[in-house]
């Protein structure tokens, strides 16, 4: 049987690329301390989807738009304790620097901030929050990305560490990729490929997909 062809790698940023739980959770915690919400409450409504969304589950009273710009500043703001998933910055460099795209929840000034604070330089096509009208689990954002590179979205690879992102993935036709960063392999497991960290994904597209569209002729794979 023929491996599926992948001629573009589609990350997700938070939990992907940037380990940010603790910086995201120091903000959000914050927030929902002041508007009577408990954690696990928050905990449960927070990864992997837009802050505007997240508003508008837990308070939906509130103006959902200026909250989340109030929440996605002082994220920006607070780079403290930051780092690179590991692999991320390897992953990067064996792929095409055109074959790549980041689609993430956050908005342009957050993603860049958190890009830079690790040290890894946004590829070329970013889908920010801001770029679409519905945030994941619908697949927008993914299926403008693979526009953007000029790819079919059936032959994509998005990289996601969250069920929302698995599942925007998914519909848009792409193959997935999962990394237990932030959830279980079990919480993960409608991914078609599940792994621990981005170390192994190179050496995965090598193996596993027809993957020669996406990886640098001086990988090695």
């Amino acid at each position: 049987m023929p491996r599926r062809v992948v001629r573009a790698v589609l990350f997700d940023l938070d939990g992907v690329l940037v380990e940010s739980r603790e910086a995201t959770e120091r903000v959000w915690v914050d927030w929902a301390s002041k508007n009577g919400i408990g954690v696990d409450e928050l905990r449960a409504a927070m990864h992997g989807v837009r802050s505007v969304e997240v508003v508008r589950a837990l308070r939906p009273e509130l103006d959902a738009v200026a909250e989340a710009e109030l929440i996605e500043r002082r994220q920006a703001e607070d780079v403290d304790g930051l780092r690179a998933i590991p692999g991320a910055a390897s992953a990067l460099a064996a792929l095409r620097a055109d074959r790549v795209a980041v689609v993430t929840s956050a908005t342009r000034p957050l993603a860049h901030a958190r890009l830079a604070a690790v040290g890894i330089e946004p590829p070329e096509v970013v889908v920010y929050a801001d770029d679409v009208e519905r945030g994941k689990p619908d697949p927008e954002g993914y299926l403008a990305a693979a526009a953007r590179l000029g790819v079919d979205p059936a032959e994509a690879l998005v990289v996601e560490d969250s069920p929302p992102g698995i599942e925007a993935g998914r519909a848009a036709g792409a193959a997935t990729v999962a990394v237990t960063s932030t959830h279980s392999a079990a919480a993960l497991s409608a991914a078609d490929v599940v792994g621990e960290t981005l170390e192994e994904l190179p050496g995965m597209l090598a193996e596993r997909f027809d993957a020669a569209a996406v990886l640098r002729a001086d990988d090695g794979h």
